[in-house]
């Protein structure tokens, strides 16, 4: 896998992915990821994850129906989750190969462009 700046990937359509592709290396991810703020490893390295704290509940519910469209335009769908009504996060992977590929680096990268309302 190419790393490539956060602008670069967000030009970028998630290809459709059915297995057979080995997922990127713990090396890969670690490198991409240094592209892309505040998102970082979880699940020995198979999963990326970014955590927020929005306004309120209603907020979280806005920015995941925002998440989703972008998701569902992409053809790859997170993990979203939301507790307490205010802490939410996101967690992605490809699920068809049980790791990272750049599908999950290009959806992390437009998420991160979705405006949301932040606690203050």
């Amino acid at each position: 896998m190419d790393i490539q700046a956060a602008d670069q990937l967000v030009t970028k359509k998630c290809k459709p992915c059915e297995g057979g592709v080995e997922p990127c290396s713990l090396d890969e991810a670690q490198r991409q990821l240094d592209q892309l703020e505040h998102w970082y490893l979880t699940h020995d390295g198979q999963r990326i994850r970014r955590d927020w704290v929005v306004r309120n509940f209603l907020a979280g519910i806005d920015f995941f129906q925002r998440v989703a469209q972008v998701a569902e335009q992409d053809g790859h769908h997170p993990d979203l989750h939301l507790e307490g009504y205010r802490k939410v996060w996101i967690e992605l992977w490809t699920h068809a190969i049980g790791g990272l590929s750049e599908n999950d680096f290009i959806l992390a990268a437009k998420i991160d462009q979705l405006p949301v309302e932040l606690k203050k």
